[in-house]
């Protein structure tokens, strides 16, 4: 997460904001790239960050990590995960509550590579930020995904109640619920 200024004429009410600068994957399968942490991975808690060298990162901001977040597939779930796949950009989505305080820390809670996750929290109104994945985890994603993908079979349509009945000729159907009189009234 990076906390950086805010410019313009909305500094006079927020000095800075949250944004999120990157999910970094420290713990993977075999074939996938990982991330040094400067901290063992499994403490808990912020860690102050120095900014990438060479990145384009404004004046005064300061990044924080936060290891831990583990990212967990589920086989029920591989629509989502090829729904990311086949988008124009593969990301990773991070839903993360703002700090309570002023001088406070988010706190990133979840991170998921669903779509079908990060569209349920943004429906729940939840702050969801998303970053682009690396083609690595695009690729080991995409192979989980066609793994996994059992599409739902195919259903018969209902007729649309709003349209009107015709029999198979193209004539208006009638429908009677009363008893059927052939040859006028008994």
């Amino acid at each position: 997460m990076r906390r950086e200024p805010v410019r313009g004429p909305m500094a006079r009410w927020q000095p800075w904001r949250w944004v999120l600068a990157d999910v970094q994957v420290l713990q993977a399968p075999a074939g996938l790239a990982t991330a040094t942490w400067p901290v063992a991975a499994d403490e808990a808690g912020p860690v102050p960050l120095e900014s990438a060298a060479g990145a384009a990162v404004p004046a005064g901001a300061q990044h924080w990590g936060f290891a831990g977040l583990p990212v967990t597939l589920h086989p029920e779930d591989a629509e989502g995960y090829l729904l990311n796949v086949t988008a124009p950009a593969p990301c990773f989505w991070v839903l993360w509550r703002e700090p309570e305080a002023d001088d406070g820390l988010p706190q990133p809670l979840i991170v998921t590579l669903s779509y079908h996750d990060a569209g349920r929290w943004l429906d729940a109104q939840e702050r969801v930020d998303q970053v682009p994945a690396p083609a690595d985890v695009v690729a080991w994603l995409a192979d989980y995904a066609h793994r996994h993908h059992r599409p739902e079979p195919k259903r018969r349509a209902r007729p649309a109640s709003f349209q009107p009945l015709t029999d198979r000729f193209g004539q208006p159907a009638r429908i009677s619920t009363g008893a059927t009189r052939r040859g006028g009234p008994a």
